[in-house]
């Protein structure tokens, strides 16, 4: 596997880490007191640990590709995190936006 290779397998995997970091955030923000809870420090210090991985990404792929594996990865992963998890309801609105969201983004990739 090349540096390339890599560095796009780290943009997935920290794009997943990413919303592990949202999943504690929202947890965090469910109680009471949430810059008070443990979900609140669990959440931030996830986000804080990506901060290596995204610079080994950065030198070896340009900023508009990762942002646009990292948009998709984040649109997806999130909405199903919501779904699943907390079983938030999608009206056909918001299926709507997230299928242009995802066709503007693969545009973006196919035109850059």
């Amino acid at each position: 596997m090349n540096k390339t290779q890599l560095a796009l397998l780290f943009t997935v995997g920290f794009s997943v880490l990413g919303v592990v970091g949202d999943y504690f955030l929202k947890v965090a923000s469910l109680s009471e007191k949430p810059l008070r809870s443990a979900a609140f420090y669990v959440g931030f210090a996830v986000y804080a640990s990506t901060a290596l991985g995204w610079l080994f990404a950065m030198r070896h792929l340009k900023l508009a590709t990762i942002s646009t594996l990292y948009s998709i990865c984040i649109i997806l992963l999130l909405t199903s995190l919501g779904v699943v998890v907390f079983h938030e309801k999608l009206n056909v609105m918001e299926i709507i936006g997230i299928v242009l969201a995802l066709t503007s983004l693969v545009l973006l990739v196919r035109f850059a």
